[in-house]
């Protein structure tokens, strides 16, 4: 059986605490360090469950002495700190106790024929965290997130994600260029299009292998990108709101893709 080891710290002014505090409060410690915190057992139970190894595990006295052999024994190393400076680090209201540390590997290379998501400056974290929610529950397995959009390790998009950023492959900071070679289909939505979304789908225009853009919350996709899109898509709103959340607008036209897919599988 491999052995874990705990090493305990209970100054605030141990290296790896200062770097533990950076990492759980500045939104883009990740990209200095290399390496992302998340906090909490749901989302260490979602690594758990994809094999996505951390390289330490993080825990308070109180959450060591309850903590699960499968969380104890995952990380090859773990850290104890007294409870008071886990509640430091901790950006929930209520500390969980435990946290694991991940490598973040290198950025993956741009995918062709792959289901995919682009985030054109979609900047709240919540947003992006559900939208990449959406796509690993509807099989996009590929996420772009353009300059301008929030960073995807962030704490807050990884809080929100709930353990999806461990199912996708991601990629962030693209630049618009980029894309022009992508080789499939670019759609998105807009309320001016005389298209609709359920009418692409039944005059079978709607493609089995796709990528789905989606915008800013207030300025929209850029005309860049627009003009770069096979199909421009309306979502119908019998009800008579102006717009749609972008995270409802992602997860309508995600589900409808994941379908419309099936459909063509079982025809």
């Amino acid at each position: 059986m491999t052995q874990v080891f705990e090493q305990y710290i209970t100054s605030r002014d141990n290296p790896f605490f200062k770097e533990l505090r950076k990492l759980s409060k500045d939104n883009l410690a990740y990209r200095k360090y290399k390496k992302f915190w998340v906090e909490g057992e749901h989302l260490c139970l979602a690594a758990i469950y994809r094999k996505v190894k951390p390289i330490l595990g993080v825990f308070s006295e109180s959450g060591w002495l309850k903590a699960s052999h499968s969380f104890r024994d995952f990380a090859l190393n773990n850290f104890v700190i007294p409870d008071v400076l886990f509640n430091e680090i901790s950006s929930l209201e209520s500390p969980s106790n435990m946290g694991f540390i991940f490598p973040l590997n290198p950025q993956p290379l741009l995918e062709d024929f792959t289901n995919t998501v682009i985030l054109d400056g979609v900047q709240d974290a919540g947003n992006v965290g559900a939208i990449l929610r959406s796509a690993s529950a509807f099989g996009f397995k590929q996420v772009v997130a353009l300059k301008g959009s929030a960073a995807l390790w962030s704490v807050k998009v990884l809080r929100a994600g709930m353990g999806a950023h461990f199912g996708l492959s991601l990629l962030e900071s693209v630049v618009t260029y980029e894309l022009k070679d992508l080789k499939m289909p670019i759609l998105v939505t807009s309320s001016h299009s005389n298209l609709q979304l359920e009418e692409a789908v039944s005059d079978n225009l709607l493609p089995s292998t796709c990528a789905w853009v989606f915008g800013n919350e207030g300025k929209g996709v850029s005309k860049e990108l627009f003009n770069l899109s096979t199909l421009q898509l309306a979502i119908a709103q019998p009800g008579g709101e102006e717009s749609l959340n972008v995270t409802a607008a992602a997860a309508i036209c995600m589900y409808t893709s994941s379908l419309n897919s099936l459909r063509k599988k079982l025809i």
